[in-house]
């Protein structure tokens, strides 16, 4: 699917994707493109085929594969983009050190249940630099909240905003709560701050369709900002929902019995309980999954849970 509601530069092609995957943004150059996120391992398959098709590369060469941020859902393809085609792999430098080391906690992989293909980072992105991809400007900034050393990319010709998961039509990504990083929630509010005062004409979100209604996604995100920092117990169950909701989607389905064990056996699951719920896995387990059901998220399926429609 392709962006429809905006209007992009002729350089600026958006796959835009769904919640396991992240959308990939192609800019292209005729010496060169430059492709944005790589989605899911999962959907690795569907990924190259977009990337090589007649509203991607179409022939042209990959001369880059950037991230906005490390997390499985965009690059969780960067080792097949990087072989398929030879490319540079360039992520945040805030990210590097954990690409590096392969941190699993710090990539949110084997800590909250997920997974990727290992890659090696070629080259860092520094915030504050300005890089030229698909003969276009991008402007690099720091956008820590989501992810702590994510970067957002703003042309300010076009004044487009590659946001990632720093903003989303209606969010953005999940954020970790206070105990366990106490800088997370202050630096999403600091993000949107910025991004508000970019005057942004349209944003190419990580996840959903570009839009143009930046005043009005900006009022959702401050608000939802707002909700979290009165009620940390809304924000750390909302964390645990979000990631249930990914894993059901990787598995496309998981029986209700299971899911006590994997609110057992997942570090993440068991961190947040310990810290801000204290029951019994079951109890957790049935708390998750009628908020929802209730919320259309997810559905019963006979004895599995499966996502929702």
């Amino acid at each position: 699917m392709s962006a429809a509601r905006v209007h992009l530069p002729p350089q600026v092609h958006v796959f835009v994707r769904d919640w396991l995957s992240a959308n990939h943004v192609v800019l292209k150059a005729p010496d060169g493109c430059v492709v944005i996120d790589s989605g899911y391992g999962k959907h690795v398959p569907l990924t190259l085929a977009l990337i090589a098709s007649r509203m991607g590369l179409d022939g042209r060469p990959l001369a880059m594969l950037v991230n906005t941020h490390c997390h499985s859902d965009h690059m969780g393809g960067n080792a097949a983009v990087k072989r398929a085609y030879g490319c540079p792999v360039a992520v945040p430098a805030g990210e590097a050190p954990l690409i590096e080391a392969w941190d699993e906690r710090g990539l949110w992989l084997g800590y909250a249940g997920q997974r990727a293909e290992r890659f090696a980072a070629d080259e860092v992105l520094r915030p504050g630099t300005t890089y030229f991809w698909g003969e276009l400007e991008w402007r690099a900034l720091a956008a820590p909240g989501h992810d702590m050393g994510a970067l957002v990319f703003f042309n300010d010709e076009h004044r487009v905003l590659v946001s990632g998961d720093a903003l989303w039509e209606n969010g953005y990504g999940m954020v970790m709560p206070a105990e366990i990083d106490e800088a997370a929630l202050p630096a999403t509010r600091a993000t949107l701050e910025m991004i508000a005062g970019l005057g942004a004409r349209c944003v190419i979100p990580g996840h959903g369709e570009p839009f143009a209604d930046v005043d009005a996604a900006l009022e959702r995100a401050f608000r939802r900002t707002a909700s979290f920092e009165a009620d940390p117990l809304r924000m750390a169950r909302h964390a645990l929902k979000v990631l249930l909701v990914f894993t059901l989607l990787d598995r496309e389905r998981m029986p209700l019995a299971s899911l006590p064990d994997h609110v057992e056996r997942v570090e993440v699951f068991r961190e947040f309980n310990a810290l801000y719920f204290g029951l019994p896995a079951a109890a957790l387990a049935e708390q998750l999954v009628t908020d929802l059901l209730r919320a259309g998220a997810v559905r019963r399926d006979g004895d599995d849970l499966v996502p929702g429609n």
